[in-house]
């Protein structure tokens, strides 16, 4: 089974593709699937499904997502990329390899299943969401799915451990840009000038400090990772430009701190006479284990002959991740599968432990027969 793993990953791992445009990895999925007792069906824009009819009532659905990054990979190795300036550099290809061999042990015994297997392959995890439109294509309710599951690979967690929490998981996300238009002149004629640069810094400041009025035990975060302002040193600045993160759990949270900086931007309009746009690109939305669906996962991982590992971290990742779209169709839970210490995700060098591949299939095998 590892052989397969690998020699799986590391040919799709040759072959990455970005967002939607997935011709070569859909071609090579479908020519292992076809060989297995299931219908391949389209699923949305470029995803792809694989239903397999035990002729049970209910049905389980298990996904990967597909997409690669825009990175040029620097690993030397015979598996490299073979598309330049794209890289499955997190791990996506890891889990196409989990669930295609998942699916070929599956289908050794199809009759024997508890229930009916759906196998969900989606595009754009990276970009723009792909799983959105999965679920809006009716392939659940085609095919009667009950509950889905999904896994990441994960540094830094140890090789085949998984990583699971109850409630808050990953993080809704959203990304902001505020535009603060002052009034340029130069140094020595300053009361002629609004200062921008000036402004900024109050902005960000009132931000942070905003911030932490939420209690810690409220999982958040607030960061900006980008200030620009100025032409000259001897020119007051007339904008400023702050681009940064906001990423939180409950929707109460997020409307809390979205509404507070839209204050402090009025606030300091008023102050200075200045103009301030802030403009919000919403992300995906947060990842949430629900206690019950999770308590019987932990079930399902620990019990009976030879557990896997099982971690529960005390704090969620604030990572984002469009399974939960998912969780908004139906019930559904997602965990993290430890790979080993390494290159972290997203960078040109991730090459996970391949181990951790067996793990995997071990994992959704278990979730297969001992989820109600």
């Amino acid at each position: 089974m590892l052989e397969r793993l690998i020699r799986y990953r590391r040919d799709l791992h040759k072959i990455p593709e970005i967002g939607f445009d997935l011709p070569e990895t859909l071609a090579y999925v479908t020519s292992v699937l076809s060989k297995l007792p299931c219908e391949i069906v389209p699923a949305g824009k470029a995803g792809l499904c694989a239903y397999f009819d035990a002729g049970k009532p209910g049905t389980l659905a298990f996904r990967s997502d597909m997409d690669a990054l825009p990175i040029s990979e620097k690993n030397v190795c015979g598996y490299a990329s073979a598309h330049p300036g794209k890289m499955h550099a997190c791990g996506h290809d890891g889990h196409m390899a989990i669930l295609l061999v998942f699916a070929e042990e599956a289908a050794k015994n199809l009759a024997a299943l508890p229930h009916n297997l759906l196998l969900v392959f989606q595009a754009a995890e990276e970009t723009t969401g792909g799983a959105k439109e999965i679920c809006e294509s009716g392939i659940f309710e085609k095919y009667r799915a009950k509950k889905i599951f999904g896994l990441h690979l994960w540094p830094e967690f140890p090789q085949g451990a998984v990583i699971c929490r109850k409630n808050e998981f990953m993080a809704k996300t959203c990304n902001l840009c505020i535009e603060i238009y002052g009034r340029s002149s130069h140094a020595a004629r300053s009361e002629r000038g609004i200062d921008a640069l000036l402004i900024g810094t109050r902005f960000v400041r009132a931000a942070y400090e905003m911030e932490q009025e939420i209690p810690p035990a409220v999982f958040r975060l607030l960061k900006f990772g980008i200030f620009e302002s100025g032409t000259a040193v001897n020119v007051i600045s007339g904008k400023t430009t702050l681009r940064g993160s906001m990423r939180c759990f409950q929707d109460e949270i997020f409307r809390f701190m979205s509404d507070r900086l839209d204050a402090i931007a009025d606030g300091l309009q008023k102050e200075f006479g200045c103009k301030i746009e802030i403009t919000r690109l919403e992300g995906y939305p947060a990842v949430i284990n629900k206690p019950a669906l999770f308590d019987e996962v932990k079930r399902a991982m620990c019990d009976g002959e030879k557990p896997l590992p099982f971690i529960e971290p005390e704090a969620p990742t604030m990572a984002g991740e469009d399974f939960s779209f998912y969780q908004r169709q139906m019930p559904g839970l997602f965990f993290h599968l430890g790979c080993g210490a390494g290159a972290p995700l997203h960078s040109d060098t991730f090459d996970p432990d391949e181990a951790a591949l067996a793990a995997g299939v071990k994992a959704f095998t278990r979730l297969l027969y001992g989820i109600r």
